[in-house]
């Protein structure tokens, strides 16, 4: 039987979302909360700022696979590009603090 909107972790069901990025579905925890700020897409680390909201693996690949494809201006329902720096930023000093 198919799950819907859940997926099971550890015997607990936990809500799924999917990457703008590369398409794959996975559990929220997982990925990083997105939301439009004007004309900036912004993180949303805390997962309270208002608005629609679009999911994407906390890599850089996954970002620019999301700006190749075009897929921030349809996940925000918007018309034009939109601006990518501050998650960028914030990916690349996440990656910074890995290595």
């Amino acid at each position: 039987m198919r799950q819907h909107g859940k997926l099971e972790y550890g015997g607990q069901a936990t809500p799924q979302r999917t990457c703008v990025g590369c398409r794959v579905r996975t559990a929220k925890s997982e990925l990083v909360r997105l939301v439009r700020v004007e004309d900036h897409v912004v993180p949303d680390l805390r997962g309270r700022l208002p608005g629609r909201g679009a999911s994407l693996h906390p890599s850089l690949s996954c970002l620019e696979l999301a700006e190749r494809r075009r897929a921030f201006p349809r996940a925000f329902r918007v018309a034009g590009p939109l601006d990518v720096s501050r998650v960028r930023a914030q990916l690349e000093g996440d990656h910074a603090n890995v290595m």
